[in-house]
């Protein structure tokens, strides 16, 4: 099946296999929490037993470093994509308040990106990830 949209979300090649995972896992939410055209139905198994909605299309997983991570968050804000951030600093923070306050102390360009989640149309989305590859 071929969707209208597309979810992608670039993490920095050099994390932490935890890092890794975590960041992705922040960088969903904040897609699921935006774009609830994004989220199918919810689920059940043959017992009767209910299971959260899910994505409704796949989520490509990308890696890159520190500059194609700049290259492509200039990219999508240039498109007006919907985005997500998460910087080195909230891997130290402890909660959300905090996590918004270390990206509101630096400037776009400044910001030192570890992961980036972008949701939107399909053809716009493919040019702003355009160059980077499938996370291995």
């Amino acid at each position: 099946m071929r969707f209208d949209t597309k979810i992608g979300i670039v993490v920095r090649e050099d994390l932490a296999i935890w890092q890794k995972l975590n960041v992705t896992a922040f960088l969903a939410s904040a897609v699921a929490a935006e774009a609830e055209d994004a989220i199918g139905e919810p689920y059940a198994d043959a017992s009767g037993n209910a299971y959260l909605a899910m994505f409704r299309q796949p989520v490509l997983i990308y890696s890159a470093d520190g500059e194609g991570l700049a290259t492509v968050h200039t990219r999508a804000l240039s498109r007006g994509l919907a985005t997500a951030v998460y910087i080195e600093e909230m891997f130290k923070t402890g909660h959300d308040a905090a996590n918004r306050a270390t990206v509101e102390a630096h400037p776009a360009p400044d910001l030192p990106l570890v992961g980036l989640a972008i949701y939107g149309p399909r053809n716009p989305l493919d040019k702003t990830l355009k160059g980077l590859t499938l996370h291995p």
